[in-house]
């Protein structure tokens, strides 16, 4: 490696020399042989790969880095003043699961609780049940818990979809085992992922008429198997920062909490699987 890169080195300073000279035929010799050197590779071939497994557990708790600590001192006192502020409180454990779950019954019914105010009047919400990315333990909520459930930068969304396009959305949540729907949607999937039948607020789906679903614009991408999304219409769908569903999230269970109420939820039949 060495001797190739001394020749090709060696190559544009003679190549600038005797450009300036004219003797190109000395150039052209120099070239030849740095061309010669500089093909020369190193011929190496994995043998094997070999791993291991670091668990890190206890026993690095007595090591204490004094300095590290004082380094990361500011930091994460910034996060704790962030993360740490209670912004609400549940009832019970709430994790998400399908086909119906606590969890993502309120998330759902929070999207159709905000359309106040952006000036809407959803029929029904809908939230992605792979987009709710941990659970909330009984009692307090922090920020930083709500910023678990909801990670991403998805803003909510607010869409019209035909009565036939709504049953083709119903269908395909059959076919991902349901999706997180709010109060007064009554679904009921087969045990083979179709449609049996579909109600919202005790009435069966108008194919005419248009429905205003509250959701995030995520799906509205027609993501998580969700196309038929594609086809709304009358999009509403502010992309400010303030519109991530983790800060809608945080103002409903602050209101909750200015009037004393302790969050809570139940599986109520929203989403039946029968045979």
């Amino acid at each position: 490696m060495f001797f190739c890169h001394f020749f090709c080195g060696l190559t544009k300073v003679s190549y600038l020399c005797h450009m300036q000279q004219g003797k190109y035929l000395c150039v052209a010799g120099l070239v030849g042989l740095a061309s010669l050197f500089c093909s020369c590779r190193s011929h190496y071939s994995l043998s094997g790969i070999e791993r291991t497994r670091i668990l890190v557990d206890s026993r690095y708790d007595a090591q204490i880095d004094n300095s590290l600590n004082e380094l990361m001192a500011p930091y994460k006192h910034r996060v704790d003043s962030i993360m740490s502020p209670v912004v609400g409180q549940v009832a019970r454990y709430m994790a998400a699961s399908r086909p119906e779950s606590e969890l993502s019954n309120l998330l759902a019914d929070i999207l159709v609780w905000a359309g106040k105010n952006y000036g809407e009047t959803p029929d029904m919400g809908l939230y992605n049940i792979g987009g709710i990315r941990a659970a909330l333990a009984k009692g307090d909520v922090t920020a930083g818990d709500v910023l678990d459930v909801a990670p991403f930068e998805n803003k909510i969304a607010f869409v019209s979809l035909k009565g036939d396009v709504l049953m083709e959305l119903f269908e395909q949540m059959a076919g991902t085992g349901g999706e997180a729907v709010s109060h007064g949607v009554q679904l009921v999937f087969t045990a083979d992922k179709h449609l049996k039948s579909a109600r919202l607020n005790g009435e069966e789906i108008d194919l005419s008429r248009n429905y205003r679903v509250a959701t995030i614009d995520y799906l509205t991408q027609g993501n998580d198997h969700l196309e038929a999304f594609l086809k709304k219409t009358q999009v509403n769908s502010p992309q400010e920062d303030s519109n991530n569903l983790r800060y809608i999230i945080m103002d409903y269970f602050r209101e909750q909490m200015k009037k004393g109420v302790v969050v809570d939820r139940e599986i109520e039949g929203r989403i039946v699987i029968e045979p």
